[in-house]
């Protein structure tokens, strides 16, 4: 039985060792990141070995990295004072798949991410064959970040429509989009046109002085 974090780290770090870039322990909760290569050997042993046993994989999901940590006044949609500073070692490239994880046997989870090693073409094996719940999020994750899994036995498209170009989810990614759809009377038939409405800005949070919005005495 896995009794707390420190064991589970124990024993993460035990088995693993240089294969895990780093284990981080945020909100009561072990994540450890893997390099590509080692994934499917690390997965596939946290499903099978004993003293982890995570049998259930609960969620899957892509991540676009491209503006952690950047501080607002370089353009960038976060401030830096958000979060503690960044290790580069460990965030090294634009996207990663992350791996949600629970052992039913040892009542614990574990998060698993995983950076692609090409920022332009972002590619990662399947786990579709370990865990096969992960056939449809890997399709939404080539939906809407684009990653594509190789060994995936069905991997197309599943939120987006036929023939649509480009990644929703992406950071650069237009938020009025590029087309739009509408219905044509002297066609009679839907038709696909460059969209129409201005692109809009996201506008950072503005953090106040402290007291800003309390009256002044006279």
């Amino acid at each position: 039985m896995v009794a707390d974090l420190s064991t589970l780290r124990a024993n993460l770090t035990g088995l693993f060792g240089d294969k895990l870039v780093c284990v981080e322990e945020k909100l009561g909760e072990l994540t450890i990141i893997v390099k590509a290569a080692d994934m499917l050997d690390v997965l596939t042993r946290l499903r099978d070995v004993p003293k982890f046993r995570f049998e259930q994989m609960v969620d899957l999901c892509g991540v676009d990295y491209s503006a952690y940590g950047s501080d607002v006044s370089e353009g960038g949609a976060y401030f830096a004072s958000d979060f503690a500073p960044i290790d580069t070692a460990a965030y090294p490239h634009r996207f990663a798949v992350v791996y949600h994880l629970l052992s039913v046997t040892h009542n614990v989870r574990l998060r698993v991410r995983v950076f692609a090693n090409e920022d332009d073409f972002p590619v990662l094996p399947s786990v579709a064959e370990i865990w096969p719940c992960a056939n449809w999020y890997e399709r939404e994750a080539f939906d809407l970040f684009g990653i594509v899994f190789t060994g995936h036995p069905d991997l197309r498209r599943i939120l987006t429509d036929y023939g649509f170009v480009g990644n929703p989810f992406r950071k650069d990614f237009p938020l009025s989009g590029h087309v739009e759809m509408r219905y044509d009377p002297a066609q009679q038939r839907v038709i696909y046109q460059p969209v129409s409405i201005e692109p809009r800005e996201v506008t950072p949070r503005i953090v106040r002085e402290e007291n800003y919005a309390s009256k002044t005495g006279a």
